[in-house]
């Protein structure tokens, strides 16, 4: 069957991923997980790859673990933090710029999408995810 998802279910997949909202027609947010992981990526992961692809890799650099439920904001269709999220300063080795991020289960990419503008790494930068970064249910 070929066809779009209404702005409905795109709006309550959102939800339940990301703020485990139960829709009690379709879904329960029962289950075990109740963070996501962020990473930060210097190169497309692709829809194949898992969040250790092309993930940055200076000095200071962590992935942050968010919550579920309380740290994310639905507009619509799309899905933006809720708050900015700061990473660990690079403090040695800059590497290449930041130009993808992804949310996921600390393996597996749920989704991935552009850094805009990209992030220059430099010794004493802090990559930031400002609450215009979104991911969009389409």
């Amino acid at each position: 069957m070929a066809g779009n998802k209404s702005t409905y279910l795109n709006q309550m997949f959102l939800d339940l991923i990301f703020k485990s909202v139960t829709n009690a027609v379709l879904a329960s947010a029962v289950g075990s997980a109740t963070t996501v992981t962020v990473a930060l990526h210097t190169a497309d992961p692709g829809i194949g790859g898992t969040q250790s692809t092309s993930e940055t890799a200076y000095t200071g650099y962590a992935r942050l673990t968010k919550n579920r439920s309380t740290d994310w904001t639905r507009t619509g269709s799309s899905l933006s933090p809720a708050a900015n999220l700061d990473f660990g300063q690079c403090t040695a080795s800059p590497g290449a710029a930041i130009t993808y991020f992804s949310v996921g289960d600390g393996t597996n990419i749920w989704y991935s999408g552009p850094v805009t503008a990209n992030i220059t790494m430099a010794v004493g930068v802090i990559p930031r995810l400002t609450t215009a970064t979104a991911v969009t249910e389409a």
